[in-house]
């Protein structure tokens, strides 16, 4: 189980009382939740959702915690159906799991050599493989570039139209050996390499998930949910994820219907990025519901 990022400023900004009921979207190996728990006894709840079935018959359960299948862009129809009410807290976390990319086999790491799946069992039906070898050029360069912010889109993409008039691009290390002939690579050679196939990867995998748009949905209706006083806490690891939260939280303060409570993102300190590589890129924001949404 990997250590869960930012845990003690998650439980700063969520603030969890006992009795008092929380919802982690993503609850991935429930580090996080499992901390809450024990904030929020004797009779507080937490109702943990993941997209991942595999994700969940990996915790082991606990009193007081009820696990549900689904995807977060559909909070408010999951609370409802688990009459989850009074809810104080909703927590996203969006990183992947070490599980996600370690053993899932699904090709979310260019690092292994597997299916270029990507789909987190969430009732998404296009591959990473399907965008790959079927996707137009122009679409291509686009994703790349927008979710990817990769600078060298178009000369990646033009390598990869090359290979796959020739042979479909089926695996991970197929695509990761394309991107590292797309560009010269100088003499700090591998991690430059590494960089840039992390990118391609990462804009994969949002267009196979639709995370930008499910991100918002699941933004919104956490805030309608939210008992007044109660807050919101986002873990993101890309700018792009970073820039949706702040520019969400920002338009509903401007509207008085919540008080953003961490004015720029709240970063690991240096003994956590040590101990936990992971938290390198997370960024938290935090917000309190005040008024009506």
């Amino acid at each position: 189980m990997h250590k869960p990022v930012l845990l003690n400023e998650v439980i700063e900004y969520l603030n969890p009382q006992p009795h008092e009921n929380f919802i982690d979207c993503t609850i991935g190996e429930a580090g996080h939740s499992l901390k809450i728990l024990e904030k929020t006894k004797p009779d507080g709840k937490i109702l943990g959702i993941d997209v991942d079935a595999e994700s969940l018959k990996r915790i082991n359960s606990a009193e007081r915690l009820i696990l549900i299948r689904g995807n977060f862009k559909n909070l408010k129809q999951i609370a409802e159906d688990n009459n989850f009410n009074r809810v104080n807290g909703v927590l996203f976390d969006l990183g992947l799991s070490s599980w996600q990319l370690d053993e899932s086999g699904k090709g979310f790491s260019y690092k292994k050599d597997e299916p270029l799946t990507m789909i987190f069992n969430s009732g998404q039906v296009v591959t990473a493989e399907e965008i790959i070898n079927t996707w137009p050029e122009e679409e291509l360069i686009n994703i790349f570039k927008k979710y990817g912010e990769e600078r060298f889109a178009r000369k990646i993409v033009q390598k990869i139209i090359q290979h796959r008039r020739l042979n479909p691009i089926k695996t991970t290390l197929q695509l990761f050996e394309i991107i590292k002939k797309s560009i010269f690579f100088s003499r700090s050679g591998h991690s430059r390499a590494d960089r840039v196939a992390a990118r391609i990867f990462q804009a994969l995998r949002i267009v196979v998930n639709d995370e930008m748009e499910n991100l918002k949905h699941g933004l919104e209706q956490a805030f309608q949910i939210l008992n007044k006083k109660g807050r919101v806490v986002v873990i993101s690891f890309h700018s792009l994820e970073d820039r949706v939260v702040k520019w969400f939280f920002k338009d509903l303060e401007k509207q008085g219907k919540i008080k953003i409570l961490t004015k720029k993102p709240i970063t690991a300190g240096k003994a956590e990025i040590i101990a936990n590589s992971r938290s390198r890129s997370a960024k938290l924001r935090a917000a309190m519901y005040i008024g009506e949404i």
